[in-house]
């Protein structure tokens, strides 16, 4: 009996560390992206995505599924991005797929998500009819259900009107790489991207000497 129950907690294991092998690169892409408006995963209400990225420098929109632990790898790094650099002008919206909306909501509220959430498909059978799958398959990803699966639209470069929004755009298709995606976002909101471990100390005043600098 316990070797059993041995194996099966080596095979849980096994999984959940394989869920998590899905980091991807962020790459640029033809892909024709287009507006759209989808009700509001808590609230009910519309929401249109050329209007949401209005007052944005860089939008972050994130296809997510609920049951799948490659979303749930994510988003706290989501959570801490959008924290950190809301207000530098950085929108992130999540587009749910593949479940019923109660579902999305309680995995938003247990994963503690408070940026903006809508949903574009709430049946796993309706897969191949979404956008959502049209899109990665046109990037190269060639996984079974692309959960997460990214894509960063710049307002400025974005079409004024029309179904379109745009033609080219960098996407992910798989996991956010922390490290790569927090310089992307800080490169596109043009923030000074942070030292490197090797690069040199910048000291507050650059008319003193670092010899006045040092504790005697």
């Amino acid at each position: 009996m316990k070797s059993l129950l041995a194996l099966l907690i080596l095979l849980a294991a096994a999984t959940f560390s394989f869920a998590q092998n899905e980091q991807a690169p962020i790459l640029e892409k033809d892909i024709a992206y287009k507006d759209w408006t989808y009700k509001n995963i808590r609230t009910g209400e519309d929401v249109n995505l050329r209007n949401f990225a209005k007052d944005k420098k860089l939008v972050m929109v994130v296809y997510f599924a609920p049951w799948c632990p490659n979303w749930r790898h994510d988003a706290p790094m989501l959570q801490k991005l959008y924290d950190k650099y809301k207000d530098q002008g950085l929108g992130v919206v999540a587009v749910g797929v593949y479940d019923p909306v109660d579902s999305m909501r309680k995995n938003l509220d247990a994963l503690k998500i408070t940026f903006p959430a809508v949903y574009e498909s709430e049946l796993r059978s309706d897969k191949q009819k979404t956008l959502h799958y049209q899109y990665r398959r046109s990037t190269g990803d060639a996984r079974g259900w692309g959960s997460p699966w990214y894509i960063f639209l710049s307002p400025k470069t974005m079409e004024k009107k029309g179904e379109t929004l745009i033609n080219r755009a960098f996407v992910i298709n798989g996991e956010l790489i922390e490290k790569e995606g927090e310089e992307f976002i800080r490169k596109h909101l043009l923030l000074k991207t942070p030292l490197a471990a090797n690069d040199p100390i910048e000291v507050c005043d650059p008319d003193k000497k670092l010899a006045e600098l040092q504790k005697p």
